[in-house]
């Protein structure tokens, strides 16, 4: 993740991120171009999504990809690989979502600090969010982070041969799944 180096004001960034190729994400007035993924992460990414796409069918829940931005006020907006809203509010804006519930990231070597540390900061602010998860390419696990009644985070990892519960949505699925016909 590169940053553009000097401040940008939120709409100043939508329109950049509008008009360009490359996505961007953007936090507190810096603007970072998104590097490409790799197979892996597409397949990861590919296999969660069609799990919790079929789980959700007929649902007043829907599913995005990276192609949808998540928002809090002027703070950030990204491109998670995946998240569920459930929430009527979020379909007033076709590109831009403020209320997922389920939030999920395909851990790269270039942005695994980030995504585990001052993204998972920022996306704490969103009050709807109730689960966090992050996959690894690398090996099989999946660090899953949920929102408890006293607003605290716990955290359960999950490895090859364990089932995972996104309890968010009501879905239980094998570790295994997720890495389904990778190379």
């Amino acid at each position: 993740m590169i940053a553009i180096p000097n401040y940008i004001n939120p709409d100043e960034y939508l329109i950049i991120d509008r008009d360009s190729l490359t996505r961007h994400e953007y936090r507190r007035g810096l603007v970072y171009a998104m590097a490409g993924g790799s197979d892996s992460h597409a397949r990861i990414a590919i296999n969660l999504l069609s799990l919790i796409n079929f789980h959700l069918r007929g649902t007043a829940c829907r599913l995005y990809n990276g192609d949808v931005k998540v928002n809090y006020r002027d703070e950030f907006y990204y491109y998670p690989d995946l998240f569920v809203t459930c929430d009527p509010r979020d379909r007033e804006n076709r590109t831009i979502k403020r209320y997922p519930k389920l939030i999920a990231e395909v851990l790269s070597d270039s942005t695994k600090d980030f995504d585990r540390n001052l993204k998972f900061t920022d996306y704490q602010q969103l009050e709807s969010l109730e689960e966090y998860v992050l996959i690894s390419q690398d090996t099989q696990q999946v660090e899953c982070r949920r929102r408890q009644p006293d607003n605290t985070w716990a955290t359960t990892v999950y490895k090859n041969g364990d089932h995972v519960t996104l309890s968010s949505i009501g879905l239980e699925l094998d570790v295994a799944e997720l890495y389904l016909d990778l190379n």
